[in-house]
């Protein structure tokens, strides 16, 4: 099993690795509401989720073949990493269509 230090340490990632999908829907948001006005926003939040899909996808990968989690360890935390920035993203599209 993982020590306390080690499971303050991947938490403390994984937060950040969410900010990070957060902070980059702000800016898919901003650019589309800059180049197309409120309407893109709408678009702007979709466009998000693919980009973001492959984003925690990319620190899936990172955690099994850097940090030597197994997939299956990794599979939660990629769940987790990409729904919360999703869940903001469809609440925008929602909100802005």
């Amino acid at each position: 099993m993982y020590s306390k230090r080690h499971k303050r340490r991947f938490e403390c990632n994984t937060a950040i690795v969410i900010a990070v999908g957060l902070g980059v829907l702000a800016a898919c948001a901003l650019i589309g509401r800059f180049f197309g006005g409120p309407d893109a926003v709408a678009i702007a939040a979709l466009v998000f989720l693919p980009l973001w899909f492959v984003g925690a996808a990319i620190n899936m990968y990172v955690g099994v073949r850097k940090a030597g989690y197994s997939v299956a360890d990794e599979a939660p935390v990629f769940a987790v990493v990409f729904a919360v920035p999703a869940v903001a993203a469809l609440l925008i599209w929602w909100r802005s269509r």
